[in-house]
């Protein structure tokens, strides 16, 4: 009986329908179609029927509230010597180190490569858990004329790295070495030599969107089988099309991302990209300048809504 009467109720729906202009049918028909989740125009790539991003078991991914919300987002924040806040470029650091953790890298005995690491905290962590380290950034020459010297984020030498005590010196000086390289020509003697591979909102400044992809690519080089690169940049979340390129500073796309997973797989190394980009409270506000110390999840460049990204691959 029930079965009849939801066959009749049909059959009524779409007699209603035959009758009706088509404008007036798709209105009909639009009534029982199921309800999408609207997405802000701020965030127009978000892939919302993506799940939530984890930070506890981290892809490709976007910064997120959800993440910095999760336990051990803390435990991150406290090697680094900081308080938690809803910060992206915080996000940034704990997303590395966590993606590197997950695959059992931050162990004794391994090795790796950090480029443009200016004054961050992570070749001190990494040290302090017995992990032998290269550091790399552009030369002093380079990075005055980028500006990164006037903006007191760049090193002539590893001692600033440890600057925030996190590694006992004599132990930090034993296994962490520093040398000027430019990202966009990475000395082919480092091909195959480390375990992992990181930088920290830097392939986003070397000119261009091509050559942003093209370091990615090259940095995977430098593994070991079984190596693992982690790197953050910016991403437009709010365009696919439009964006900012041979720029100082680059703007990627979700389509720029979608170019380098297939890239990356025909050389079968692994990727996986999740591009839901959240949709609590800081998920959606959008910071602009003066930016704040916290509360700063997305904000306004140009005419963009830009986050934090963070790309992970694997070299099997």
């Amino acid at each position: 009986m029930e079965a009849a009467a939801r066959l009749e109720r049909i059959a009524g729906i779409d007699g209603l329908i035959c009758g009706l202009t088509f404008g007036k049918a798709d209105m009909i028909r639009n009534l029982f179609k199921k309800p999408q989740p609207k997405v802000p125009a701020s965030l127009a790539v978000s892939d919302v029927n993506a799940p939530e991003p984890s930070l506890w078991e981290p892809v490709s991914q976007a910064c997120t509230q959800a993440q910095m919300e999760e336990p051990h987002y803390s435990h991150w924040c406290s090697l680094i010597r900081e308080s938690p806040r809803m910060h992206r470029k915080q996000w940034e650091f704990a997303y590395i180190l966590q993606a590197l953790h997950m695959h059992d890298m931050v162990e004794e005995g391994r090795r790796g490569l950090g480029f443009g690491v200016g004054k961050e905290p992570l070749a001190a962590v990494f040290a302090n858990r017995d992990v032998e380290i290269l550091a790399t950034d552009m030369t002093a020459e380079a990075a005055a004329g980028a500006g990164w010297i006037a903006t007191n984020q760049h090193i002539d030498s590893k001692l600033l790295l440890n600057e925030r005590g996190i590694c006992d010196q004599e132990k930090f000086d034993r296994l962490v070495d520093f040398r000027f390289m430019d990202m966009n020509k990475i000395d082919r003697s480092l091909h195959g030599q480390f375990d992992f591979t990181w930088s920290a909102c830097a392939f986003e400044h070397l000119g261009s969107i091509a050559q942003g992809l093209e370091f990615v690519a090259n940095s995977v080089k430098c593994l070991k089988p079984g190596g693992i690169a982690v790197h953050t940049t910016e991403f437009n979340c709010s365009s696919n099309d439009d964006t900012v390129d041979n720029n100082p500073t680059v703007l990627f796309r979700k389509r720029d991302f979608e170019q380098l997973e297939q890239r990356l797989r025909k050389k079968g190394w692994e990727i996986e990209f999740n591009f839901n980009l959240g949709d609590k409270p800081l998920d959606l506000y959008v910071d602009v300048a003066p930016f704040k110390d916290n509360q700063h999840l997305k904000l306004q460049i140009e005419e963009y809504t830009v986050t934090s990204f963070g790309i992970l691959v694997r070299r099997p």
